[in-house]
């Protein structure tokens, strides 16, 4: 898959078939889009394109209102974005920075510079709810009539349902936002993951006394961090990471500020595994690509009065994770393989 950041690149695509969104999650209502993008775009001949915008372009207008509490929660990073879109089997995507000028364009003008000559697109799929232009004046209709009259084609995709569920980012946002990895595992296709590379952070785990469990190297953990100030999940995770080994490595992991340490706002997904990978050594896994699978949520962040407090905290966190992982084990096998009969 070819990723271009603006459409001024020699290597883009002269024409393709298009559809147009944040894809935020690529959900399975997304991926049933891609699919049909895919379909269509090889009986055209055609290279199956994906348009998306960052920032979010409601994150643009949170920021120009000066409110940021309208900005929506962010369940996936770019990285992961652009990999499930890969999976999918998308030839190309197109990545335009939200601005003031994109913003700022009539509908006609996204017509006629994005798709017609940005892009050349020969075949436009999009939502059911599907808006564009300055102050979202352009709809489906909009985009069928001038497909008539500059010729491409314009088709429109229902909304996908999941046990009567319409499945959409603010579904899976408000799944996340309640724990309930089950249901967004439904709504995913997958279990919900974050990848990215491990980074060092200040090491305050390894200062932490987890004599009783016998680490004797306090808790060791993994830093990635999650580029937006807004994850749509947070808390404690019992998790799975992939990347570390030869084999998925069980954890419990934080994700959101670290309340008790520091109040900085950065956004961190710390993973604490259960059993360190030996052939990694102490320091082994910097700079390594992981993934890690938020399986079941424990409890929300919370703030302690002090490290001790903390220890304890985390040394029942661990043990809730070890007794939902062994119980899961089996079940988590099963959901894996419905998952990969459902994806689309």
């Amino acid at each position: 898959m070819q990723v271009f950041r603006g459409f001024q690149h020699p290597g883009i695509a002269g024409a393709c078939a298009l559809t147009i969104g944040n894809f935020d999650g690529v959900h399975r209502g997304h991926q049933a889009m891609l699919a049909l993008l895919r379909s269509e775009a090889k009986h055209r001949g055609l290279p199956s394109t994906v348009l998306t915008f960052e920032p979010h372009p409601r994150d643009y207008f949170a920021a120009r209102l000066g409110k940021p509490e309208l900005a929506p929660a962010r369940i996936a990073t770019l990285r992961d974005k652009l990999s499930e879109l890969e999976r999918c089997g998308i030839d190309q995507v197109v990545i335009l920075r939200f601005d003031e000028h994109l913003a700022s364009l009539s509908a006609q003008d996204f017509i006629h510079r994005v798709l017609e000559h940005g892009l050349g697109a020969r075949y436009v799929l999009v939502g059911d709810d599907f808006r564009f232009g300055a102050r979202r004046q352009g709809d489906y209709a909009t985009l069928d009539a001038a497909g008539r009259i500059a010729g491409f084609d314009v088709a429109r995709m229902m909304s996908y349902e999941v046990h009567s569920l319409r499945v959409s980012s603010s579904a899976v946002r408000d799944a996340l936002s309640l724990g309930d990895m089950d249901s967004v595992s439904r709504l995913l296709g997958r279990p919900y993951a974050i990848s990215g590379h491990v980074v060092h952070g200040r090491k305050l785990g390894r200062q932490l006394d987890e004599s009783r469990a016998g680490a004797g190297d306090g808790f060791r953990t993994l830093n990635l961090r999650f580029p937006h100030d807004k994850p749509a999940a947070q808390g404690i995770f019992a998790v799975r990471t992939h990347g570390l080994a030869d084999h998925p490595v069980d954890g419990v992991a934080s994700l959101g500020v670290r309340p008790t340490i520091e109040h900085a706002g950065q956004v961190l997904l710390e993973v604490h595994c259960l059993e360190w990978p030996s052939a990694l050594g102490p320091d082994g896994a910097y700079g390594k690509l992981v993934q890690v699978e938020l399986l079941h949520k424990l409890r929300d962040e919370a703030r302690f009065d002090g490290l001790p407090a903390l220890t304890a905290a985390i040394r029942q966190d661990v043990e809730d994770a070890r007794a939902y992982l062994r119980t899961a084990e089996a079940p988590h096998a099963a959901v894996s393989r419905q998952i990969t009969r459902d994806r689309i």
